[in-house]
């Protein structure tokens, strides 16, 4: 491949070399799945360090032109960014449910389930891809060898010193300066939101959530007997109009945001509506829970966390690393600041002592290791194929009338659908031809929702090709019907 290159150009290098490539796919003359060159043979014909060559097929992995596939090199990826934008503006009112409605585990026990039937495809699950198997192996295996001598003893409730300085040397690098005294390693983010919803809530309580919002904090929400705010989210994140209106009136103890890859529309909100939304929190002097389990997974740059941008301890921070490495691992982090510390950290050592010593072991090894940062590349990566064979596979079997969110990032992407759709025969329908859905009311206070359903791209191609397929042939049936 010959690349001319202007050494005299205010332009750096490896953007030309960027440039130069992403015409050549464009124009045709770098046809879908081709092999590019090496990283080693590129630099030596155009004469420039390989870590230029890196930092331009890095740029053009991002933007979905190419794809690195290990121990094979870099090919022009079979599935192109789609053409259909986001248009992300369903209507809908604030939300304020009546009665409870028990909904997570329902959902989450079916999904369990139907991975013990074989052929099966998911689009109801929030897993990532089953990468680095391998890898895997021979990291926990040394992580098990360095802590045998602590396998027979407790460990802090807090979590293992040394992971949790790895962690908050991980959080830095995202814009949020904690220390290691600040952080809780939790069982999953999942025990960090039960145990920051007890300390601030209690029954009766009004807090406010996004609408649609992740189904576990509902069901938290709703064993404790809270009221639900379900303030509607648009294509740059909550209403923060209508959540001043509600903090005024209501006087809420919570709001519960996901400001990075928002569960399930993968949305991620801008700087400023971040600042905003701290600003009214602080106005009101309403905590913010900021859930952003999906973080690590972005395609491209977020801004930092809200949390780093809080100064009167107001902000309690969660992450896991079950959506980056696996869930089973079930290891996750709380990150709080001032006073509730040391009673969350009393709560979370009344429930469980304290994390499982061999997860902890585990992650801290692939963060020692350098192993952790190399996975997640490569699960971005992953990620992103299958985000764009999703998006064409939509485009090609979906509705007119349905639109989707197009997330940089995460598991998910959130398709809005036309009114009056029957969405549980439709899932029903899908669940007799093998593939499983949600209907998109689970994720709605009072499942008081519009037609729609979240999708979880982190599946083989094949797999979510005959899904969309599928799904888009019951759903242009039932609209020749209605």
């Amino acid at each position: 491949m010959r690349i001319p290159l202007d050494r005299t150009s205010s332009q750096p290098i490896y953007l030309q070399i960027r440039d130069r490539i992403s015409r050549m796919i464009s124009s045709g003359a770098l046809s879908p799945g081709e092999k590019l060159p090496s990283i080693r043979c590129l630099a030596q014909t155009t004469k420039v360090n390989k870590l230029t060559v890196i930092e331009a097929y890095g740029i053009l992995e991002a933007e979905g032109l190419v794809e690195a596939k290990q121990g094979s090199g870099y090919f022009v990826s079979d599935a192109q960014p789609c053409t259909k934008p986001c248009t992300f503006a369903p209507d809908q009112k604030v939300i304020i449910p009546d009665a409870n409605h028990p909904t997570f585990f329902d959902s989450y026990y079916t999904a369990i389930q139907a991975h013990s039937q074989p052929g099966i495809v998911d689009f109801s699950s929030g897993i990532p891809s089953p990468y680095g198997l391998e890898e895997l192996q021979k990291i926990a295996r040394r992580a098990v060898t360095k802590i045998s001598d602590g396998l027979f003893n407790y460990d802090l409730p807090e979590g293992e010193a040394t992971l949790r300085k790895q962690i908050a040397q991980m959080l830095l690098q995202r814009g949020l300066n904690v220390t290691p005294e600040q952080l809780i390693i939790t069982n999953g983010s999942k025990q960090g939101l039960s145990l920051a919803v007890n300390y601030f809530v209690r029954s009766g309580d009004w807090v406010i959530v996004e609408s649609p919002t992740y189904v576990g904090l509902l069901a938290i929400l709703e064993k404790i007997g809270a009221r639900v705010i379900g303030i509607p989210m648009t294509a740059g994140g909550m209403n923060l109009d209508l959540l001043e209106k509600y903090l005024h009136s209501h006087h809420p103890r919570l709001i519960y945001t996901m400001s990075t890859l928002h569960n399930p529309t993968g949305i991620t909100t801008s700087q400023a509506h971040r600042q905003r939304l701290l600003d009214l929190a602080i106005q009101y002097q309403c905590p913010i829970l900021e859930d952003n389990a999906y973080e690590g997974l972005h395609f491209d740059a977020v801004p930092p966390p809200i949390k780093a941008l809080d100064q009167e301890n107001l902000v309690v921070h969660l992450g896991t690393f079950s959506k980056t490495l696996m869930p089973g691992l079930r290891v996750g982090y709380m990150v709080v600041t001032g006073d509730p510390y040391q009673t969350l950290l009393e709560h979370k050592f009344f429930s469980d002592l304290h994390t499982s010593t061999v997860s902890q072991a585990i992650v801290s090894e692939y963060l020692a290791s350098g192993h952790y940062r190399r996975h997640v590349s490569n699960l971005r990566s992953v990620h992103l194929h299958s985000r764009n064979v999703m998006l064409r596979a939509l485009e090609e079997h979906f509705p007119p009338e349905a639109s989707w969110t197009v997330p940089q990032g995460g598991l998910f992407l959130w398709i809005t659908l036309p009114e009056n759709l029957p969405m549980r025969d439709i899932r029903q329908q899908a669940f007799s031809q093998q593939v499983l859905i949600s209907c998109g009311s689970l994720f709605f206070p009072g499942r008081q929702s519009y037609p729609a359903t979240r999708a979880c791209f982190s599946l083989e191609p094949q797999a979510i090709e005959y899904g969309i397929a599928t799904l888009g042939k019951i759903l242009k049936n039932h609209l020749k019907t209605a």
